[in-house]
């Protein structure tokens, strides 16, 4: 039987990389770990080490030496540029959305069709969600505009899972667990809430933003276990120290920002910091840019409880004891699915400090603004 030649991918407008800002912005102080020699005799335990400090200082590093070269990189970029350009009646088709109120998140979200934080100010960030590309996924939305890129977004996907599990193997050594612990618990063939992301902000005028604190994404912990975020030069993102200070993460050239998310955070007993982070209006010649972004949500696989796990670090510092081995358990799938429905199936982003999410013997803040 003949081979079905598929035409080729549709040419892209490329797109272009923004400046860096020129003003003078309160940066935090984030290791920068270089995952190139992870291969090398020690070097794990060396790296791991680096990645302790890092995740008791801010919850957020970054990671070079990733394999990934910035053509790879941009052509994500182009990718995603090019569907957030399509007219809203073709992205937004009800078939290819979230379903927010089944807690699910593949697919498309709209902006302009949440309030924010209690005002008549509409949220100006859209995004689109995919899954892995495995056969239980299949039935979830994938667009017909980006199945025209499929081989190429699906190779990226699964080359940022291998990268994900090089620090899952930091994390274990760390908690003084098998070096593959966590990265079992995260297979790329696993079922699991895992998504690539492209994700766009549209510019606010200054009085909207005014109206919401200069607010663009409130403040929050991530639901899964660990963010990739391949760096970008518009400022806005900033972090919560341990002291409660709010400062900006730096763009760091040809690096991926990381951050630990709420299950790896329950998985070590608070061990490993989720941290609370924020996206703000950019500096004034930045204000002006549709803040385009690309990102990878690692999420613990379906049916993995996510309690705390039997570390013997976590033991000598007292922070698990046999009662933890006790608890109901947490699945993966329970866990993600009920967070979104908490976070997203509602039609107002209204200041929610103070009240707490609980699933079983799992609970967070949901804002710690």
């Amino acid at each position: 039987m003949p081979s079905v030649v598929l035409p080729e991918p549709v040419p892209l407008p490329k797109w272009k990389r923004p400046s860096k800002t020129n003003e003078t912005l309160d940066w935090a102080e984030i290791e920068v770990i270089d995952l190139s020699r992870f291969d090398e005799p020690d070097q794990k335990q060396r790296l791991a080490e680096q990645l302790r400090d890092a995740v008791h200082k801010t919850g957020f590093f970054s990671v070079t030496g990733t394999g990934f070269t910035q053509a790879e990189v941009e052509r994500q970029y182009d990718i995603g540029q090019a569907y957030f350009n399509l007219p809203l009646d073709m992205k937004g088709d009800p078939k290819y959305r979230c379903d927010f109120a089944q807690g699910n998140y593949f697919g498309y979200r709209a902006a302009n069709e949440k309030k924010t934080m209690g005002t008549d100010v509409l949220d100006n960030v859209e995004s689109v969600n995919i899954p892995k590309f495995i056969p239980q996924n299949e039935h979830e939305p994938f667009h017909p505009f980006l199945q025209r890129y499929r081989a190429e977004i699906e190779a990226f996907s699964r080359r940022s899972v291998d990268l994900a599990s090089k620090i899952f193997t930091l994390f274990s050594i760390l908690l003084e667990l098998p070096e593959d612990y966590f990265s079992k618990q995260h297979a790329y063939e696993d079922q699991s809430e895992d998504h690539l992301r492209y994700m766009i902000y549209r510019p606010r005028s200054e009085a909207e933003d005014a109206k919401v604190q200069n607010t663009w994404s409130r403040a929050h912990t991530d639901f899964g276990s660990l963010t990739l975020l391949w760096s970008q030069n518009v400022a806005g993102l900033q972090l919560k120290t341990p002291s409660g200070e709010w400062k900006y993460v730096p763009p760091v050239d040809n690096g991926i920002i990381c951050n630990v998310g709420d299950t790896l955070d329950f998985w070590s007993a608070g061990y490993l910091k989720s941290t609370t982070h924020r996206v703000v209006r950019p500096p004034k010649d930045q204000a002006h840019i549709h803040r385009l972004g690309l990102f990878y949500f690692v999420r613990p696989r379906n049916d993995v409880d996510i309690k705390p796990v039997p570390s013997p670090l976590l033991r000598r510092l007292g922070l698990i004891s046999g009662d933890s081995e006790n608890a109901r358990p947490v699945r993966g799938l329970e866990y993600v699915r009920e967070r979104v429905k908490s976070y997203h199936d509602h039609g107002d982003y209204a200041d929610m400090k103070g009240k707490r999410f609980r699933v079983g013997n799992l609970e967070i803040e949901d804002e710690a603004a």
